[in-house]
């Protein structure tokens, strides 16, 4: 991890819960495992505040511990780095639910969000006690919760192992694949008692299963949406369509976070699912020339590698987001240096290694801006320079060197990854920075709205509204107009940011051999 990544998991740690968990944190981040003593003494805070601290992060899945190898009566605590960046996708997560599942999904998203982890009952209870959706029921919100697991959006915790040996100080937990998606046992009868409080959540049936929210389930349907949105700009809605099939056929029998190549599928399949769901008669009428668009298509997202069952057929991950890394690469060079530079480094990345004399001429750009562009490649890590040595020919001279431009594909989206940390991290931190600069004027805008709201719903005259609106004066409007623009501004280059990062990262995962922690069941 990169130290980009760590300041960026820092301010995000110290946005969400505060300076006490950020320290906490930061320290685990610079070490594989730490105990609860090397913590208190490395962070030179009080033992009690450590241990609420990793309650905490252990509650919102972000540190795991086991007993130590060298003392089985200490925990050893790790920092799941990798999943430090979700916390920021939060809103993305509840939108999606949102989508799929409508208000009652989304309530009971943001209650999981909000709880870290909690059992079933715990959140149907809270879900209830808000009263957003007064006109649902208990039994819908029932429902919608047992369909989440189904769809993998919601996963089971690790159960506690209740031991009978005495001297085991540190818990342990099961963890069963086969237990991660079943359905656990809610009572309606006995929410009702909790509700009235005639009885406690201690009660409940399945107060030893405690679930939160499964975030790569969440990823694997962004990083679809990444691609069938690639394929609808470039060849329409049907072809789209067609990829979205092809996608859920796929994962009947392939794990989701394979990394390259999605085990085989035939045309048969392709048609009789099409058929079976979807009402759009023009996909179906010309199914094989959308199949044959998607082959011979340069990303490279979907290729047939046999003939049986009308046509054999793999999802190529690895060419679709390596087509996709790099063209965001080159949008990347071409808002930077411009589209000049893009073409040199499309040129100098097919090519796979050239001279600079016939890099000019490959790219059809003179001379002199040519070396300009490519050196400020360089000098950016886009490109980099291979060196040959030519052994001289004994007393003839000295020996001579060819200088070739080449393209290290992993380094350069490494540089762009990290380099998209470091502008996400800026953005947070001058959110932040104008928000604690502005932060007078904010709580007095918030006020006044507020007691506007309450003379509205008072009947309060128009002109005495009026009176106490003026109170905010027109350089102070101005002001906090400008300060609300620029927090939405830096607001979008978050989420923007964190697309690219996303993207970069799913490039990495698919595309290299490095860990990424992505995988389907954690």
């Amino acid at each position: 991890m990169s130290a980009d990544y760590s300041h960026l998991c820092s301010a995000i740690l110290e946005q969400c819960f505060g300076q006490v968990v950020q320290s906490v944190a930061d320290c685990l981040f610079l070490a594989n495992t730490r105990t609860l003593g090397q913590l208190v003494s490395a962070t030179k805070l009080s033992r009690k505040e450590v241990g609420l601290a990793l309650a905490v992060l252990v509650k919102f899945r972000l540190v795991d511990f086991e007993a130590s190898k060298l003392n089985p009566s200490l925990a050893e605590y790790a920092l799941r780095r990798e999943d430090i960046i979700s916390l920021l996708r939060y809103p993305r997560y509840v939108h999606l639910v949102q989508t799929k599942y409508g208000n009652v999904g989304a309530s009971i998203a943001e209650e999981l969000i909000n709880s870290g982890s909690d059992t079933a009952t715990g959140i149907l209870i809270k879900c209830l006690a808000e009263g957003e959706n007064k006109a649902e029921s208990p039994e819908s919100y029932r429902n919608t919760f047992l369909t989440m697991i189904t769809d993998h959006y919601i996963i089971k915790r690790p159960e506690l192992l209740v031991s009978d040996d005495q001297d085991e100080v540190v818990p342990k937990f099961e963890s069963n694949e086969c237990d991660f998606f079943r359905h656990p046992n809610i009572d309606l009868q006995l929410l009702a008692k909790i509700r009235k409080g005639d009885a406690t959540l201690a009660e409940a049936k399945d107060s030893t299963m405690v679930w939160n929210l499964n975030y790569d389930r969440f990823h694997q349907d962004f990083r679809d949406a990444i691609m069938v949105d690639a394929i609808e700009r470039k060849m329409g809605e049907n072809a789209a369509e067609c990829f979205r099939f092809i996608l859920k056929i796929m994962y009947n029998t392939t794990d989701p976070w394979q990394r390259k190549l999605s085990n085989q599928i035939t045309f048969v399949e392709i048609k009789q699912a099409i058929e079976k769901r979807s009402n759009n008669l023009d996909l179906m009428k010309y199914l094989d020339q959308y199949i044959s668009l998607l082959t011979d298509d340069s990303m490279g997202f979907f290729r047939r590698v046999g003939d049986m069952g009308g046509g054999l057929y793999v999802v190529d991950m690895e060419h679709a987001f390596e087509s996709l890394a790099f063209a965001c690469v080159e949008s990347v060079i071409t808002e930077r240096f411009g589209s000049k530079a893009a073409r040199i480094f499309r040129v100098i990345r097919c090519k796979k290694y050239i001279e600079q004399e016939d890099l000019q001429k490959e790219a059809m750009i003179p001379s002199k801006e040519a070396k300009s562009l490519a050196y400020n490649l360089f000098q950016e890590q886009f490109i980099h320079v291979k060196i040959i040595k030519k052994p001289g020919g004994g007393s003839n001279g000295p020996a001579k060197a060819f200088y070739l431009f080449q393209v290290k594909e992993k380094d350069t989206v490494r540089m762009l990854l990290d380099a998209s940390y470091k502008s996400l991290y800026n953005t947070i931190e001058r959110s932040n920075f104008e928000k604690n600069e502005h932060k007078g004027l904010i709580e007095k805008s918030q006020r006044l709205d507020s007691i506007v709201e309450t003379m509205k719903e008072r009947g309060d005259s128009e002109e005495y509204i009026a009176e106490i609106v003026e109170t905010f004066t027109p350089p102070e409007v101005e002001i906090l107009n400008k300060v609300k623009n620029r927090i939405k501004t830096l607001s979008k280059a978050e989420l923007t940011l964190d697309d690219t990062i996303f993207l970069l990262q799913m490039y990495q995962h698919h595309c290299t051999s490095l860990p990424t922690g992505i995988r389907r069941f954690k």
